[in-house]
Protein backbone atom coordinates (compact mmCIF):
# COMPACT_ATOMS: atom_id res chain seq x y z
CA UNK A 1 0.00 0.00 0.00
CA UNK A 2 1.41 3.45 -1.30
CA UNK A 3 2.94 5.59 1.84
CA UNK A 4 1.80 2.93 4.63
CA UNK A 5 2.21 4.91 7.88
CA UNK A 6 3.18 2.31 10.51
CA UNK A 7 0.79 2.91 13.95
CA UNK A 8 -0.73 5.55 12.60
CA UNK A 9 -4.05 4.51 13.54
CA UNK A 10 -3.38 3.75 17.15
CA UNK A 11 -2.85 7.28 17.74
CA UNK A 12 -6.04 9.11 16.43
CA UNK A 13 -9.31 9.77 18.61
CA UNK A 14 -12.84 8.68 18.35
CA UNK A 15 -15.58 12.02 18.91
CA UNK A 16 -18.80 10.59 19.92
CA UNK A 17 -19.19 8.17 17.45
CA UNK A 18 -20.54 6.24 20.28
CA UNK A 19 -22.59 8.62 22.14
CA UNK A 20 -24.07 9.28 18.67
CA UNK A 21 -25.35 6.23 17.32
CA UNK A 22 -28.01 5.96 15.40
CA UNK A 23 -29.74 2.67 16.05
CA UNK A 24 -28.61 -0.76 14.69
CA UNK A 25 -30.07 -2.15 11.79
CA UNK A 26 -31.25 -5.78 12.01
CA UNK A 27 -28.85 -8.39 10.87
CA UNK A 28 -32.24 -10.23 9.16
CA UNK A 29 -31.60 -12.96 11.36
CA UNK A 30 -33.72 -14.51 15.15
CA UNK A 31 -31.47 -14.33 17.63
CA UNK A 32 -29.95 -18.04 18.84
CA UNK A 33 -31.66 -19.71 21.39
CA UNK A 34 -31.00 -21.94 24.50
CA UNK A 35 -27.77 -21.40 26.89
CA UNK A 36 -25.34 -23.34 24.63
CA UNK A 37 -26.56 -22.28 21.12
CA UNK A 38 -23.46 -20.44 20.20
CA UNK A 39 -21.21 -22.79 21.73
CA UNK A 40 -17.83 -23.78 19.90
CA UNK A 41 -18.86 -26.97 19.31
CA UNK A 42 -22.60 -26.05 18.03
CA UNK A 43 -21.15 -23.89 15.02
CA UNK A 44 -21.35 -24.63 11.73
CA UNK A 45 -18.11 -24.00 10.82
CA UNK A 46 -16.39 -24.80 7.48
CA UNK A 47 -13.92 -26.64 9.06
CA UNK A 48 -13.89 -28.16 12.54
CA UNK A 49 -11.89 -25.77 15.22
CA UNK A 50 -11.51 -23.11 12.99
CA UNK A 51 -12.87 -19.62 12.00
CA UNK A 52 -12.64 -18.55 8.77
CA UNK A 53 -12.27 -15.14 7.43
CA UNK A 54 -12.29 -13.56 4.34
CA UNK A 55 -10.84 -9.68 3.57
CA UNK A 56 -9.69 -8.02 0.42
CA UNK A 57 -5.74 -7.66 -0.21
CA UNK A 58 -4.54 -4.82 0.16
CA UNK A 59 -5.72 -4.58 3.49
CA UNK A 60 -6.23 -0.78 3.89
CA UNK A 61 -5.22 1.22 7.10
CA UNK A 62 -7.20 2.33 9.70
CA UNK A 63 -9.36 -1.26 9.35
CA UNK A 64 -5.85 -3.14 9.30
CA UNK A 65 -2.63 -2.71 9.54
CA UNK A 66 0.85 -3.25 7.36
CA UNK A 67 -1.56 -5.05 5.31
CA UNK A 68 -1.67 -7.74 7.65
CA UNK A 69 -5.29 -9.26 9.05
CA UNK A 70 -3.76 -11.79 11.23
CA UNK A 71 -1.65 -9.18 13.79
CA UNK A 72 -4.90 -8.23 15.68
CA UNK A 73 -4.13 -4.37 14.92
CA UNK A 74 -6.55 -1.52 12.99
CA UNK A 75 -10.31 -1.79 13.93
CA UNK A 76 -11.61 -4.54 11.51
CA UNK A 77 -8.98 -6.85 12.61
CA UNK A 78 -9.39 -6.45 16.02
CA UNK A 79 -13.34 -6.84 16.29
CA UNK A 80 -12.50 -9.69 14.14
CA UNK A 81 -10.57 -11.24 17.00
CA UNK A 82 -12.95 -9.99 19.82
CA UNK A 83 -16.11 -11.83 17.92
CA UNK A 84 -13.74 -15.00 17.76
CA UNK A 85 -13.10 -14.89 21.26
CA UNK A 86 -17.10 -14.30 22.27
CA UNK A 87 -17.63 -17.75 19.64
CA UNK A 88 -14.47 -19.63 21.24
CA UNK A 89 -11.84 -19.31 19.12
CA UNK A 90 -8.47 -18.71 20.39
CA UNK A 91 -6.61 -16.20 18.04
CA UNK A 92 -4.52 -18.82 16.48
CA UNK A 93 -7.87 -20.67 15.30
CA UNK A 94 -8.77 -17.60 13.16
CA UNK A 95 -7.66 -17.92 9.71
CA UNK A 96 -7.78 -15.39 7.27
CA UNK A 97 -8.17 -15.82 3.29
CA UNK A 98 -8.40 -13.35 0.23
CA UNK A 99 -11.55 -12.62 -0.76
CA UNK A 100 -12.16 -9.56 -3.46
CA UNK A 101 -14.51 -6.69 -2.30
CA UNK A 102 -17.42 -7.56 -4.90
CA UNK A 103 -16.62 -11.42 -4.69
CA UNK A 104 -17.32 -11.33 -0.86
CA UNK A 105 -21.66 -10.33 -1.35
CA UNK A 106 -21.95 -12.43 -4.67
CA UNK A 107 -24.17 -14.65 -4.52
CA UNK A 108 -23.63 -18.55 -4.45
CA UNK A 109 -21.50 -20.54 -2.00
CA UNK A 110 -18.65 -18.86 0.07
CA UNK A 111 -15.53 -20.37 1.38
CA UNK A 112 -14.99 -18.13 4.43
CA UNK A 113 -17.31 -18.12 7.62
CA UNK A 114 -17.23 -14.67 7.54
CA UNK A 115 -16.08 -11.44 5.27
CA UNK A 116 -15.30 -8.72 7.15
CA UNK A 117 -14.21 -5.59 4.65
CA UNK A 118 -15.92 -2.28 5.16
CA UNK A 119 -19.21 -3.77 3.15
CA UNK A 120 -22.34 -1.71 4.12
CA UNK A 121 -25.69 -3.55 4.84
CA UNK A 122 -27.83 -2.67 2.51
CA UNK A 123 -31.33 -4.85 1.69
CA UNK A 124 -29.98 -5.53 -1.94
CA UNK A 125 -26.86 -7.20 -0.72
CA UNK A 126 -29.45 -9.52 2.11
CA UNK A 127 -30.88 -10.75 -1.12
CA UNK A 128 -26.90 -12.72 -1.84
CA UNK A 129 -26.03 -13.12 1.30
CA UNK A 130 -26.70 -12.66 5.47
CA UNK A 131 -25.05 -9.76 7.41
CA UNK A 132 -24.34 -9.74 10.95
CA UNK A 133 -25.42 -6.72 13.34
CA UNK A 134 -23.88 -3.23 12.57
CA UNK A 135 -20.29 -2.97 14.21
CA UNK A 136 -19.60 0.47 12.62
CA UNK A 137 -21.55 3.15 11.82
CA UNK A 138 -20.60 5.24 8.87
CA UNK A 139 -19.82 8.69 7.43
CA UNK A 140 -19.39 9.14 4.03
CA UNK A 141 -16.50 11.63 3.06
CA UNK A 142 -15.00 13.95 -0.08
CA UNK A 143 -11.00 14.27 0.23
CA UNK A 144 -8.97 16.12 -2.04
CA UNK A 145 -5.81 18.33 -2.29
CA UNK A 146 -5.14 21.66 -1.13
CA UNK A 147 -4.98 23.83 -3.93
CA UNK A 148 -8.07 21.90 -5.87
CA UNK A 149 -11.00 23.25 -7.21
CA UNK A 150 -13.03 21.78 -4.44
CA UNK A 151 -10.36 22.37 -1.80
CA UNK A 152 -12.52 24.99 0.19
CA UNK A 153 -16.19 23.77 -0.23
CA UNK A 154 -18.97 24.24 2.42
CA UNK A 155 -21.50 22.46 0.20
CA UNK A 156 -22.92 19.36 -1.88
CA UNK A 157 -23.86 21.82 -4.62
CA UNK A 158 -19.98 23.20 -5.30
CA UNK A 159 -18.90 19.51 -5.57
CA UNK A 160 -21.02 19.15 -9.19
CA UNK A 161 -18.68 20.84 -11.19
CA UNK A 162 -16.01 18.58 -9.93
CA UNK A 163 -14.63 14.85 -11.47
CA UNK A 164 -15.00 12.29 -8.72
CA UNK A 165 -13.88 9.03 -8.41
CA UNK A 166 -14.38 6.03 -5.87
CA UNK A 167 -13.86 2.43 -5.78
CA UNK A 168 -16.16 0.01 -8.08
CA UNK A 169 -19.29 -1.28 -5.77
CA UNK A 170 -18.87 0.70 -2.79
CA UNK A 171 -21.61 2.60 -1.09
CA UNK A 172 -18.77 5.58 -1.68
CA UNK A 173 -19.48 4.78 -5.08
CA UNK A 174 -23.10 4.50 -5.02
CA UNK A 175 -22.94 7.88 -2.95
CA UNK A 176 -21.05 10.30 -5.21
CA UNK A 177 -23.47 9.53 -8.32
CA UNK A 178 -26.90 9.67 -6.43
CA UNK A 179 -26.33 11.88 -3.43
CA UNK A 180 -23.70 14.57 -5.12
CA UNK A 181 -25.09 13.77 -8.68
CA UNK A 182 -21.77 15.47 -10.35
CA UNK A 183 -22.09 16.94 -13.79
CA UNK A 184 -19.08 14.28 -14.99
CA UNK A 185 -19.43 10.76 -14.49
CA UNK A 186 -17.97 9.53 -11.73
CA UNK A 187 -14.90 7.31 -12.17
CA UNK A 188 -15.32 3.80 -10.50
CA UNK A 189 -11.67 2.12 -9.63
CA UNK A 190 -10.71 -1.15 -8.92
CA UNK A 191 -9.16 0.19 -5.88
CA UNK A 192 -8.50 2.54 -3.64
CA UNK A 193 -5.08 2.78 -3.82
CA UNK A 194 -5.71 3.66 -7.92
CA UNK A 195 -8.07 6.46 -7.15
CA UNK A 196 -5.62 7.81 -5.03
CA UNK A 197 -2.96 7.68 -7.97
CA UNK A 198 -5.53 9.52 -9.84
CA UNK A 199 -6.19 12.01 -8.17
CA UNK A 200 -2.41 12.49 -7.91
CA UNK A 201 -1.94 12.91 -11.45
CA UNK A 202 -4.76 15.11 -11.31
CA UNK A 203 -7.44 13.20 -13.19
CA UNK A 204 -9.82 13.95 -10.18
CA UNK A 205 -10.69 16.91 -8.37
CA UNK A 206 -11.96 14.64 -5.52
CA UNK A 207 -12.14 10.92 -3.90
CA UNK A 208 -15.34 10.02 -2.20
CA UNK A 209 -14.27 7.35 0.76
CA UNK A 210 -15.90 6.74 4.51
CA UNK A 211 -14.53 9.03 7.02
CA UNK A 212 -11.78 6.51 8.63
CA UNK A 213 -10.35 5.80 5.41
CA UNK A 214 -10.24 9.99 4.36
CA UNK A 215 -7.91 10.24 7.32
CA UNK A 216 -5.78 7.93 6.73
CA UNK A 217 -5.46 8.73 2.34
CA UNK A 218 -5.01 12.42 3.50
CA UNK A 219 -2.43 11.87 5.83
CA UNK A 220 -0.38 8.93 4.83
CA UNK A 221 -1.08 8.94 0.92
CA UNK A 222 -1.44 12.32 -0.07
CA UNK A 223 0.49 15.30 -0.33
CA UNK A 224 -1.41 18.39 1.20
CA UNK A 225 -4.52 16.16 1.42
CA UNK A 226 -7.32 17.62 2.45
CA UNK A 227 -10.89 16.24 3.87
CA UNK A 228 -13.38 18.38 2.07
CA UNK A 229 -15.89 17.14 4.40
CA UNK A 230 -18.66 15.25 5.69
CA UNK A 231 -21.36 14.29 3.34
CA UNK A 232 -25.22 14.91 4.67
CA UNK A 233 -26.77 11.32 6.23
CA UNK A 234 -29.38 10.55 4.18
CA UNK A 235 -32.41 7.45 5.08
CA UNK A 236 -30.95 4.78 7.51
CA UNK A 237 -27.94 4.37 8.59
CA UNK A 238 -25.23 3.02 7.05
CA UNK A 239 -23.12 0.63 8.78
CA UNK A 240 -20.47 -1.78 8.04
CA UNK A 241 -21.56 -5.61 8.95
CA UNK A 242 -19.59 -9.00 8.69
CA UNK A 243 -20.99 -10.81 5.48
CA UNK A 244 -21.76 -14.71 5.78
CA UNK A 245 -23.40 -17.08 3.24
CA UNK A 246 -26.81 -16.46 2.94
CA UNK A 247 -28.85 -18.35 5.64
CA UNK A 248 -25.90 -18.99 7.53
CA UNK A 249 -26.53 -21.44 10.87
CA UNK A 250 -23.54 -19.01 12.05
CA UNK A 251 -25.40 -15.06 11.74
CA UNK A 252 -27.41 -15.07 14.70
CA UNK A 253 -24.40 -15.95 16.73
CA UNK A 254 -21.87 -14.01 14.69
CA UNK A 255 -24.95 -11.20 15.90
CA UNK A 256 -24.86 -11.99 19.55
CA UNK A 257 -21.29 -11.35 19.69
CA UNK A 258 -21.39 -8.23 18.16
CA UNK A 259 -24.32 -7.06 20.08
CA UNK A 260 -22.46 -7.91 23.40
CA UNK A 261 -19.34 -6.22 22.18
CA UNK A 262 -21.32 -3.11 21.76
CA UNK A 263 -23.11 -3.23 25.06
CA UNK A 264 -19.60 -4.09 27.09
CA UNK A 265 -18.17 -0.90 25.38
CA UNK A 266 -15.34 -2.75 23.61
CA UNK A 267 -16.38 -1.42 19.78
CA UNK A 268 -16.09 1.91 21.70
CA UNK A 269 -12.78 0.90 23.08
CA UNK A 270 -11.58 -0.40 19.40
CA UNK A 271 -13.39 2.47 17.48
CA UNK A 272 -11.37 5.09 20.17
CA UNK A 273 -7.97 3.52 19.29
CA UNK A 274 -8.02 2.85 15.76
CA UNK A 275 -10.62 5.33 14.26
CA UNK A 276 -11.45 9.16 13.94
CA UNK A 277 -13.89 12.20 13.42
CA UNK A 278 -12.34 14.83 14.48
CA UNK A 279 -10.95 17.64 12.17
CA UNK A 280 -14.08 16.84 9.22
CA UNK A 281 -16.56 19.75 8.97
CA UNK A 282 -20.23 18.66 7.67
CA UNK A 283 -21.07 19.56 4.16
CA UNK A 284 -24.28 21.22 3.92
Amino acid sequence: MTSRVLGMAAAVLLLGVVACAPEDQSSGTPAPTGADACGKDKLAVKTAGTLSVGTDKPAYEPWFSKDDPANGQGYESAVTYAVAAKLGFAKDAVKWQTVQFNAAFAPGPKKFDLDVNQVSISDARRKAVDFSSGYYDVRQTVITTAGSKIANAKTVAELAEAKLGAQVGTTSYTVAKDQIKPKQQVAAYDTNDLAVQALKNKQLDGIVVDLPTAFYMTAAQLDNGKIVGQLPASGAAEQFGFVLEKDSKLTGCVSQAVDALKADGTLAKLQQQYLTEEGAPELS
